[in-house]
């Protein structure tokens, strides 16, 4: 059975990967875009106007659908500073917010199920322990972003849509992201563990990511929070090595924590702490991992 979707966010990392997902299997897939012309073009697919700070999103792109996931947001990975730090706020709690207006507003002839981002940055800082989605929110930035998004995005369920929240961690693309940032150092072999290396890295391959946007958009049964990240996360210096290997490259260059901060502000402190998420409910869920091995993983992602 085909679904009509609408996606916002659509031409980052993950949305142009799941659009393609989407209309490769048969469905129908809107856009909702601040550049709808040039996100049209890129990606496709019909393109609507829409700014989500602006106001809530537009019912013709709603109405109708069987569907939406929301993956807009101001990127995390830059410096942070008071300015910065509002808008990923922001981006992410007023843009959620008018999405869920949109849906009100169309009432009972829009999606029946809303599929929204979020980040592992939900549990701050847990050290070595696994960290389950039953675990509670920390309390540093990202972690009070990630609580009001997820808030925001809940309060679709008041409108009978079942929704669920995708917290993501390191994801695998050779194209784009965080590996594509690490790439460069350790293909020259100047690349290593960061800040000791001890810290948690959640780490998921991009096709893995989007076959759990997938199984939330199908399954019924899925509701709440899930961890996307894969089973076994490994520390930083574990991953390391692992690309290094991968890379035919040694990986033992030490990046130290105040080099990091230097270039990112307090931004550093998600590269530097980490989480050891594990994805518990996705797994009690039924969805098997494509690539649950990190080795395996990277060689896939690299070739």
């Amino acid at each position: 059975m085909t679904m009509n979707v609408t996606l916002t966010g659509a031409t980052g990392l993950i949305g142009t990967k799941l659009v393609r997902a989407l209309r490769d299997r048969g469905d129908a897939v809107t856009v909702l875009s601040r550049s709808p012309d040039k996100a049209g073009a890129a990606l496709g697919v019909d393109a609507v106007a829409w700014d989500p700070l602006a106001g809530p999103a537009p019912a013709a792109a709603l109405a109708g659908r069987d569907a939406v996931v929301h993956l807009a947001g101001e990127p995390v990975a830059q410096r942070w500073n008071a300015e910065v730090k509002q808008a990923i706020r922001d981006s992410r709690e007023t843009g959620t917010r008018n999405l869920v207006e949109g849906l009100r507003a169309v009432g009972a002839g829009g999606p029946a199920v809303l599929v929204s981002s979020s980040a592992v940055g939900y549990y701050g800082r847990h050290g070595d322990e696994p960290v389950p989605e039953s675990m509670p929110a920390g309390d540093d930035f990202l972690a009070g972003v990630c609580v009001v998004w997820e808030r925001e995005a809940q309060r679709a369920s008041e409108l009978g849509v079942r929704t669920v929240t995708i917290r993501t961690g390191v994801v695998l693309d050779a194209s784009g992201g965080a590996l594509k940032t690490m790439l460069p150092p350790f293909r020259m072999g100047v690349g290593g563990p960061v800040a000791g290396g001890r810290q948690y890295l959640p780490w998921i391959h991009v096709d893995d990511l989007v076959g759990l946007y997938l199984t939330a958009l199908d399954d019924p049964s899925w509701s709440g929070a899930y961890n996307g990240s894969a089973p076994e996360p490994v520390t930083n210096k574990e991953f390391s090595r692992a690309l290094g290997h991968a890379l035919h490259r040694p990986a033992i260059a030490p990046v130290p924590a105040f080099a990091l901060r230097l270039r990112y502000g307090d931004m550093a402190d998600i590269v530097t702490e980490g989480q050891r998420a594990v994805p518990e409910r996705a797994l009690a869920g039924g969805y098997a991992f494509q690539h649950p091995d990190l080795a395996e993983a990277l060689a896939d992602t690299l070739r």
